[in-house]
């Protein structure tokens, strides 16, 4: 064999070992970013499937309340109806699917103003209970949030620096979308009766 046919072989072989370990690394954080995505839905199904006993345990007690009540069940039906797929997220499947979570919230933040005004219920031990866990719960999702958030920021920075940008849209990987606040979310929500 000649000497420039086996420099040309070595190098070949050198450029695809580092190309597949390009891709490796990518592969890798993409799965990152997907388990991290599971873990936010995860705690949203948890806030979602304690909704329907804490509605039941304020209906009890608050049975003229109804409109606040059909607002918290209309928001939750209307938040679990989106799905969103972690690994093929489009920007505008995660504009939708985090502005209903967020409608979900506030119709939250209203029901529980609505139970400030029943002492009877304030000091219903369900009600506690039901409360404390949806607390705990909207806590977890802040923090699933921001492990999402750390996960997606470090598989972009993998996507978008050299040399693998250059192998990282051939691949078919491309940067991932961060949970951002809504429009708005910086003010407080004026509660009325």
């Amino acid at each position: 064999m000649k000497k420039s046919t086996i420099i040309i072989l070595v190098v070949a072989i050198v450029v695809a070992i580092y190309g597949v370990t390009i891709y490796n690394n990518l592969a890798s954080a993409s799965q990152d970013v997907e388990s991290a995505w599971a873990n936010v839905e995860t705690q949203y199904q948890r806030r979602s499937d304690l909704i329907p006993n804490l509605v039941n345990t304020v209906k009890g007690y608050a049975a003229h309340e109804s409109e606040t009540l059909e607002g918290v069940v209309s928001a939750r039906a209307k938040a679990t109806s989106i799905t969103v797929d972690g690994s093929n997220m489009s920007a505008e499947q995660f504009a939708a699917f985090t502005a209903a979570q967020g409608e979900v919230t506030s119709a939250l933040g209203r029901l529980i103003a609505v139970a400030e005004n029943y002492p009877e219920l304030k000091a219903n031990q369900n009600f506690l209970e039901l409360q404390s866990q949806l607390e705990g719960t909207e806590n977890r999702i802040a923090v699933e949030r921001q492990r999402y958030n750390e996960v997606v920021k470090a598989f972009n920075k993998r996507v978008v620096t050299f040399p693998n940008n250059l192998l990282s849209s051939l691949f078919g990987f491309s940067k991932r979308e961060f949970f951002v606040s809504q429009q708005g979310a910086e003010t407080a929500p004026v509660v009325e009766f």
